[in-house]
């Protein structure tokens, strides 16, 4: 590291003012600020200055990530291979996930950063290193068939209009990978259908067997199309391991888990977001299990709710994003079961779009700052009222 140190130094004064590479300044800088923690601080404002900064902390989101997306590169492989009647073992199946989920996340981030180096480079700012996360969370909550221009634009799309146009990494009133799927779900509807995922007809670089193109249901999707209120999936430890038909990073309730574990251990993510997401679920679940319509999404355990789709992910790494979901203490309670309550009201509602954590989040987002002004308008009227009481 200490060589690495010493090039960057002795390579500086070139994107430096007056430097013959000036112009690419911005992304030297980002570059050096990931590598290597910087050691300016603020001139006034704070008083407190440590080693953990946003990029460090977004490299520690990524991290707790990595279990679902190896994971879901697994899957990918374990779904093509069992429903083509293929055979091959554990590092064959990973090897065809790998390089089907792979050009997915090059193509996100090569678009995202791009646009982000482009904009820097504009206002003559530092790199933001929000999209460090939104880049590789785009490709885990989209199907695996989801074609690479597509991805591109969608990720174009929630870069320059959920968040550059806003001001950046920090002011972006709605989550950015979430953005990109909504785009996804109403310019390619056919790609986003929500209640089935493509599997793969063609083998990759030998991997796998080749056949016609085919879909396996989703269990929401199944659940959702059924015609009797019992004619939901039962319940199977599959459905918390992961091994069935989803979205590349959203089956494994294990491997998420893992990942919440890091960010609560490491205090990025709310435990009341997280808890409070859960807890909505549950109720709502169990609301409509008691007086729900007679459907088969209605009838569904309030549990099968918790760990299908994308209601575990979204609850751990969507609901708990810091610059979208409320920042009052009392505010992250009601932030967070509200979504977890609409997430299961929109599932059982709307046949036609199953999965309901989306919608469930972004809408949250936008109530987020009403929440916490109500927050701080309840605690000043009572402060106000203990002191009028005080003072009698």
């Amino acid at each position: 590291m200490k060589a690495l140190r010493k090039y960057l130094d002795k390579i500086k004064p070139n994107f430096e003012k007056g430097g013959k590479l000036h112009a690419f300044h911005s992304v030297f800088d980002g570059f050096e600020t990931f590598l290597f923690v910087p050691s300016t601080t603020s001139k006034s404002g704070t008083h407190i200055h440590d080693t953990i900064d946003s990029k460090r902390i977004m490299s520690i989101v990524v991290i707790a990530l990595v279990p679902a997306l190896l994971f879901g590169m697994f899957n990918v492989g374990y779904q093509h291979f069992t429903l083509t009647g293929a055979e091959g073992g554990f590092w064959e199946m990973f090897a065809y996930g790998f390089l089907a989920v792979l050009p997915k996340i090059i193509v996100s981030y090569i678009v995202g950063l791009g646009i982000e180096f482009v904009v820097a480079q504009w206002k003559n700012e530092e790199i933001q290193e929000g999209f460090l996360v939104s880049g590789i969370l785009i490709p885990m909550i989209v199907p695996v068939d989801c074609p690479l221009w597509i991805l591109a634009v969608a990720t174009a799309f929630s870069v320059i209009f959920a968040k550059e146009i806003f001001g950046g990494t920090g002011m972006n009133v709605f989550n950015v990978a979430l953005v990109a799927r909504a785009f996804l779900f109403f310019a390619y509807p056919t790609k986003m259908s929500g209640d089935a995922v493509w599997v793969s007809g063609d083998s990759i670089l030998g991997i796998g067997k080749s056949v016609d193109g085919l879909t396996a249901a989703t269990a929401l999707g199944e659940a959702s199309t059924a015609t009797t209120a019992t004619g939901f999936p039962e319940f199977s430890w599959d459905m918390v391991i992961g091994l069935i038909p989803g979205s590349i990073g959203e089956t494994s309730v294990i491997a998420i888990l893992l990942g919440a574990a890091l960010l609560l251990l490491t205090g990025i993510a709310s435990w009341k977001v997280m808890f409070s997401v859960f807890f909505g679920g549950a109720f709502m679940g169990l609301i409509f299990n008691m007086f729900g319509p007679d459907t088969a999404m209605a009838h569904m355990p309030w549990w099968e709710h918790l760990v299908l789709g994308g209601f575990c992910f979204g609850a751990v790494f969507m609901a708990t994003d810091p610059v979208t979901a409320a920042r009052t203490e009392t505010g992250k309670y009601i932030y967070g079961f509200l979504i977890g309550v609409m997430a299961i009201v929109i599932r059982v509602l709307n046949p036609g779009y199953p999965e309901g954590m989306m919608l469930a989040i972004l809408l949250m987002n936008i109530f987020a700052p009403l929440i916490d002004y109500y927050v701080v308008q309840s605690n000043i009227s009572r402060r106000e009222k203990r002191l009028a009481k005080s003072n009698n």
